[in-house]
């Protein structure tokens, strides 16, 4: 029998057979020089905990896969869940073309020598190994670990190119990733226009059209002491098995709690999510809702699926077109059908554009990903001093110490800082793997601005938590709105979190869904900040010993009729601002601790977390006829939106107001906007304060 010639694809972030290059070029290239094909996909030992596929007694050869700074898992059991269930939909779509997938627990390199010590002897052995490019640095070790291995055996080796981005590399004018501007607007600029510029999507295989599979008998099994998952339910067990008390205290899921992000992993869900989006008119409302925080159609949601190839850039640019121009039937009852551009889908190809943009900068700079001090700090001259729980790196005059910043993380954690919009946030999360690109832009800059902790953290805290957790959105985000990213603003943009909830949740119906013990309040200032309720009220809420009325983490005076809305506590206040402007807040200015001491303690759909530029932020904020007050002994402070002066400072001078720059991971976020007259649950008379011009500044992530 003649021997054949075995080609090993391992997949990684590109689990689709549509528009997939490796795919396409096997089923349209005769020449490949391949008899047979086999697709693995590996579950990382280095990322993913692997202890849960362990034989009875046996212990595990790789590190637990948990997180350099804050010690998390790295991949929590919500995002274990998609990727379980996005590996089995690939699985059966490449059965369904007569293929299949084989699933590998180890690390790619492991997994791959035992491949090929194992079928050397065999009617196929391997002959190749082929996989996608990615551009973050433990995949590019990963791939040159590859490359060597296969060197030394004497196999052929192929990194593709990977297309799953809006604009391909190719087409992007850049020689190199040095080349990218700092600047994303910049970038964008020579982009476009964008609607021009994605390529042609790749055809689906034909049924039969792969090579073939080598048959079962020779396929080595699951190298030892692993076992391989029987079922997508067995799977989803063995992945979660390692997962369980993550936290000492969990927030309790309110019964009325709604998930905004219920979906299932795979390709062909994320083909039913975006025909779904454009049928229901989400994607030409878009610009409208991406400001929401409760629901699912609010935004996109596509993020989770973009993050692990499951559906490509261009094809929701495709059918985008197919919206625009008409010509799809089966969106012709679509809102927009027909109509062309608008300013829906154009702000989804800018999303879609910045999430190029952030891999991009991921290629461009390396392991600074993860560096403190970020992308364009300069060696050797950043000094700012981060808050950090670890004993061993603190600075010996840190205040608070590192025992108390490790309390209040574990309160930043688990919802109760006392901070509304934050700590909804953070239970939504723990409970649902999602929360809104909003949201996540102010829990960044809580923790990163407000508290001066080690933004870091809560980086490593979205990577645990997230389903549509991205490397490249998720930690150049994290650096954005920490003030170390390509921002070109840094520190001087800050998120006031109580004002931001006045904007977004206008009624308080976010907050007060995933905050029950909060329901009872009436006052929209309380809920968003409950520490500022009035005795008797607390009372009769039961709330009068509440840790976040007792000690909340932080507070920040708002302004209303331009005084400060009366706190339980009297806050100490003191002048002399290194930056000409005044202290509000508890002593030090910092927030406070269990003990009573004083202490410190933020990626889709983009969802993606899809981003948005100067431009398109200017036009929302003018469409909410935002005004703003000037005083200019702050910096920077604006109030858009709400007829309310709020100045927030912390210990670094820095003050609150809508500067939201800051995108996140994923990006559809939504909103509705009254910009004139009272909030509901509002209490109080807002002030008459003229409109005048403010700097244009790019907006957050979408």
């Amino acid at each position: 029998m003649s021997r054949g010639r075995l080609l090993v694809y391992l997949l990684r972030r590109d689990l689709r057979v549509s528009d997939n290059p490796v795919l396409h070029h096997l089923v349209t290239t005769s020449d490949h020089g391949f008899t047979h094909l086999l697709p693995v996909y590996v579950f990382p030992a280095n990322q993913v905990e692997v202890s849960g596929f362990l034989k009875d007694g046996e212990q595990s050869p790789y590190p637990p896969a948990r997180s350099q700074v804050g010690k998390f898992w790295r991949c929590g059991p919500h995002r274990a869940k998609f990727t379980a269930e996005t590996v089995w939909d690939m699985k059966k779509n490449l059965e369904d073309l007569g293929s299949g997938l084989l699933i590998r627990i180890g690390t790619a390199k492991d997994v791959v020598n035992h491949l090929v010590q194992e079928m050397k002897e065999t009617v196929t052995s391997v002959g190749g190994v082929w996989m996608t490019e990615e551009p973050s640095w433990e995949e590019a070790q990963e791939q040159e670990s590859i490359s060597l291995l296969c060197s030394e055996k004497e196999i052929e080796f192929k990194l593709w190119k990977d297309e799953k981005y809006f604009i391909d590399d190719r087409d992007n004018g850049l020689e190199s990733p040095e080349g990218l501007p700092d600047v994303f607007t910049t970038y964008r600029k020579s982009q476009e226009p964008l609607r021009e510029k994605p390529r042609k999507v790749l055809s689906k295989p034909g049924e039969s059209s792969l090579p073939a599979m080598p048959q079962n008998g020779f396929i080595p099994a699951q190298a030892h002491p692993f076992v391989s998952p029987s079922s997508l339910e067995d799977l989803q067990k063995r992945l979660a098995k390692p997962l369980q008390n993550m936290m000492c205290n969990p927030p309790h899921r309110p019964e009325n709690a709604t998930d905004g992000h219920p979906f299932s992993g795979g390709e062909t869900s994320a083909w039913e999510r975006l025909r779904h989006s454009a049928k229901s008119g989400a994607l030409t409302s878009y610009k409208e809702t991406r400001n929401g925080l409760v629901g699912t159609d609010y935004s996109t949601k596509l993020s989770g699926y973009l993050a692990l190839g499951c559906l490509t850039a261009r094809q929701i640019h495709e059918e985008l077109l197919k919206l625009e121009d008409g010509t799809d039937e089966q969106y012709k009852d679509a809102v927009g059908y027909g109509e062309g551009e608008n300013d829906g889908t154009k702000g989804i190809r800018f999303e879609l554009l910045w999430r190029d943009y952030m891999r991009l900068c991921t290629a461009k700079f390396g392991r600074k990903l993860f560096r403190l001090s970020g992308f364009r700090q300069q060696d050797g001259s950043y000094n700012k001093k981060w808050k950090t729980a670890t004993e061993k790196i603190a600075d010996p005059e840190q205040d608070p110490p590192p025992s108390q910043i490790s309390k209040i993380l574990e309160r930043f954690q688990n919802g109760t800082t006392g901070m509304g919009l934050v700590d909804a946030s953070q239970r939504e999360l723990y409970h649902t793997g999602y929360t809104s690109n909003r949201a996540r832009q102010n829990v960044a800059s809580f923790l990163s601005k407000h508290l001066q902790i080690d933004w870091r953290y809560g980086a490593e805290w979205y990577e645990m938590m997230l389903t549509d957790y991205d490397v490249s959105s998720n930690w150049a985000n994290w650096q954005y709105v920490a003030g170390v990213g390509n921002d070109p603003r840094g520190d001087a943009r800050t998120f006031n979190p109580i004002k931001q909830a006045f904007d977004y949740d206008i009624e308080g119906t976010f907050v007060r869904m995933w905050m029950a013990e909060l329901q009872g309040l009436d006052k929209l200032e309380n809920v968003f900040q409950v520490c500022t309720t009035e005795a008797a009220e607390l009372e009769s809420c039961g709330l009068s010993e509440n840790i976040m009325v007792t000690d909340p983490v932080k507070k920040i005076e708002f302004y209303v009729d331009r005084k400060p809305r009366a706190t339980r506590r009297v806050y100490n206040k003191r002048r002399g601002h290194p930056r000409g402007g005044r202290w509000l807040g508890n002593s030090k200015n910092q927030y406070h601790s269990g003990s009573g001491m004083s202490s410190e303690a933020a990626a889709n759909e983009s969802t993606s977390t899809l981003g948005v530029d100067a431009e398109t932020r200017d036009r929302d904020r003018k469409a909410r006829e935002a005004q703003q007050f000037h005083d200019t002994t702050w910096r920077g402070n604006y109030t858009g939106g709400l007829p309310m002066n709020m100045h927030v400072h912390g210990g670094r001078g820095w003050q609150g107001g809508d500067q939201s720059r800051g995108r996140g991971n994923v990006g559809h976020f939504s909103g509705s906007w009254r910009p004139h007259g009272q909030r509901g649950g509002f209490r109080g008379r807002y002030p008459f304060i003229p409109q005048m011009p403010y700097a244009q500044f790019p907006g957050g992530a979408q």
